[in-house]
């Protein structure tokens, strides 16, 4: 039996190293618990088994919230991992306007994984959320979320399960 840690394991290990000191809006809940979140809702609402698109949802907030970047999760988790990571990190040296746009551009031109981790992050924001203005705001990015996935038949049941919320 190996003792190598699985992707997941060493993702869930740096995001909480790599969140560290970083707190959800309450001020209370370590930024680590929504990133735990997120993998889970993958693995428990959307049927997801890919560890490595688990171990991407795990560190999919490393490069816009922390000092990682691409090429530390590349050596450490693959190129595949990387590029998910990657491609749910907003460049945050655009105009809001312009970034949002930007990032919406690059989750539809990329692998449709990074889509269904997407959904799984909206899923876990607007379940976090505490005041109806917070899910309002998060109300837009799942319609948005949900855009990015329509047509793609293998995110049909995490979009319906993210589209429950809404109702």
């Amino acid at each position: 039996m190996s003792t190598t840690p699985s992707p997941w394991q060493a993702a869930a290990s740096k995001a909480a190293r790599g969140h560290e000191n970083q707190y959800r809006k309450d001020g209370e809940t370590p930024y680590s618990a929504h990133t735990a979140r997120v993998a889970l809702t993958l693995i428990l609402r959307f049927g997801c088994r890919d560890e490595e698109v688990i171990a991407a949802a795990l560190l999919h907030d490393l490069i816009e919230d922390t000092g990682a970047d691409y090429d530390e999760i590349q050596e450490q988790f693959g190129q595949r991992v990387a590029e998910l990571v990657a491609l749910m990190s907003k460049d945050m040296r655009l105009p809001e306007e312009e970034r949002e746009r930007e990032y919406d551009r690059q989750l539809a031109e990329g692998p449709w994984e990074a889509r269904l981790i997407k959904l799984a992050d909206v899923y876990d924001n607007f379940c976090d959320a505490t005041t109806d203005a917070a899910r309002h705001k998060i109300r837009e990015k799942i319609q948005r979320a949900l855009a990015l996935a329509k047509g793609d038949e293998r995110l049909a049941e995490a979009a319906a399960c993210v589209r429950s919320l809404l109702d």
